[in-house]
């Protein structure tokens, strides 16, 4: 069903994992390389480290975030079409690169970040279509 509620909760999933892992990569860069997603250690598994790409990718994550959470609070449907897009191409094209580096993951590891990844490209169709306005 179309609704506030639904754009609201597909937005702020997105919300709280950009904001996740862009604070852990741009302000404890090392850890995020070392650690993440702190469980299996998937980004120390495609070295080398380099802080600044790490913190880069912080950056990027955050001020995803900020419009994610911008979205939620407003529901204005062109900003979460435009959002929704642009996340889609992002996360779409993250997904293929993890997709095609897979060397050193064991099995499980290799599932769980695909899934992970290809999960993130769920709430944004959620998002546009609770924001469209119903068919007469």
């Amino acid at each position: 069903m179309r609704s506030p509620l639904s754009a609201r909760l597909a937005l702020g999933f997105l919300f709280f994992s950009t904001v996740t892992i862009g604070l852990t990569a741009a302000l404890v860069p090392h850890t995020f390389y070392a650690d993440f997603p702190f469980v299996t250690h998937w980004v120390e598994l495609l070295p080398p480290y380099n802080e600044h790409l790490v913190t880069d990718v912080g950056s990027f994550y955050l001020g995803f975030a900020i419009l994610f959470a911008w979205a939620a609070w407003t529901l204005d449907r062109v900003l979460v079409r435009a959002l929704s897009v642009a996340w889609l191409l992002a996360a779409g094209i993250h997904l293929i690169f993890h997709a095609g580096h897979l060397a050193g993951f064991g099995t499980a590891d290799a599932i769980a970040e695909i899934a992970t990844l290809a999960l993130l490209l769920v709430p944004p169709p959620i998002a546009v279509w609770a924001t469209s306005p119903a068919a007469p």
